[in-house]
C-alpha cells in the first residue's frame, strides 16, 4: 500500500445565505483505505453528512453572505499497483444482467445512447463483444477528441463533444459511456482523485478527474477514456449515470466561485 494526501480547497462569494452540497470525500471501501480526514471552513458553518442514491458521501451546509473558504483534507492508503484487467471478461445479455446494474444501459442527462446508436453499431458492433470492444470505445474516443479546458460547459452532452471533438475528462467519460450503453454495456461515471503515480506528470493543474466502470461478467471494471491507460492510486468520491448525479459541488443559489484548487500526492506513511 501507498500513502497519499488528497484534498482541494473552494473560496466563494456569496450575496445572501447559500445553502451547498460538496462531495469531495473519497469512498471509504476497498481497496481504498480512508485514513483520516478534516473539514476546515471559514467562517466556521455546521456540516451535515448524508449519503445519497448511489452511496456517494456528501455534506450540506449553508455558505454564508460574504466570502467563505472551505478546506478539505484527507490521508489514504492505496494499492501499489494498477486497477485489474481481463481480456477475457464476457458481455453479457441485458436479460441476465443484474436488476440494480440494468439503470446503466439506459439514456441519462449527459450520455445519449438513443442518439449515439447507429454510429456505436456502425463502428463497434462488427469488434467481439466483451473487455475487447469495451477497450476499442476507449481507443476511439481517446484519439477522436482532444482533451482542452472551456471547451465545454455544464450543458454540453455525449453528442455535443461527438460533434466537436472537444472536452474534458467528463467528456470523453460520457461520450464512452454513451457507445458501452448503445451497444448493451452497462457503464457509469465515476469522478474522484488521480494522482500522478508512477506516471510522468502532464504539465497541467491538478484537478478532479473522470473515469467510468463498466459491467462485465460478475463485476465491474474500470476504464479511462481519457488517459486510455491503467494507472495507480485512482480514488473514488463518487459514482451514478453521469456527471450530473456527482456534482462535486451543488448551491441552491448563485455564488461566485472565485478560486478552487485540487491536489493528490504521495506522501511519506
Amino acid at each position: 500500500m501507498r500513502q497519499l494526501r488528497v484534498g482541494c480547497e473552494f473560496v466563494y462569494l456569496a450575496q445572501v445565505d447559500t445553502p451547498a452540497v460538496f462531495q469531495v470525500e473519497p469512498r471509504d471501501e476497498a481497496p481504498v483505505k480512508l485514513v483520516d480526514q478534516q473539514w476546515s471552513v471559514q467562517p466556521q458553518a455546521r456540516l451535515r453528512r448524508y449519503r445519497d442514491l448511489y452511496g456517494n458521501p456528501c455534506v450540506r451546509l449553508i455558505l454564508p453572505a460574504g466570502r467563505s473558504v472551505l478546506r478539505y483534507d484527507a490521508v489514504t492508503l492505496v494499492p501499489d499497483a494498477t486497477e485489474d484487467a481481463n481480456q477475457q471478461a464476457p458481455q453479457l445479455a441485458p436479460d441476465d444482467l443484474p436488476d440494480d446494474v440494468l439503470i446503466y444501459t439506459l439514456p441519462s442527462r449527459f450520455c445519449l445512447p438513443d442518439l449515439l446508436g447507429g454510429e456505436a453499431w456502425s463502428r463497434f458492433g462488427h469488434i467481439p463483444a466483451g473487455y475487447g470492444r469495451v477497450q476499442a470505445i476507449c481507443d476511439y474516443v481517446h484519439a477522436h477528441l482532444t482533451f482542452s479546458y472551456g471547451s465545454s460547459n455544464p450543458w454540453t452532452t455525449a453528442s455535443d463533444v461527438n460533434i466537436s471533438r472537444l472536452g474534458v475528462c467528463r467528456d470523453f467519460t460520457h461520450l464512452a459511456i454513451s457507445f458501452c450503453r448503445a451497444l448493451n454495456i452497462p457503464a457509469r461515471y465515476v469522478f474522484g482523485y488521480l494522482p500522478d503515480l508512477d506516471v510522468p506528470a502532464d504539465g497541467m493543474p491538478m484537478d478532479f478527474a473522470a473515469w467510468m466502470q463498466v459491467w462485465l461478467g460478475d463485476r465491474w471494471w474500470t476504464f479511462d477514456p481519457r488517459n486510455n491507460r491503467r494507472r495507480k492510486g485512482r480514488i473514488v468520491i463518487g459514482r451514478g449515470r453521469d456527471a450530473s448525479d456527482v456534482a462535486m459541488v451543488t448551491t441552491f443559489g448563485a455564488p461566485v466561485l472565485e478560486s478552487m484548487s485540487v491536489y493528490a500526492m504521495e506522501e511519506p506513511p
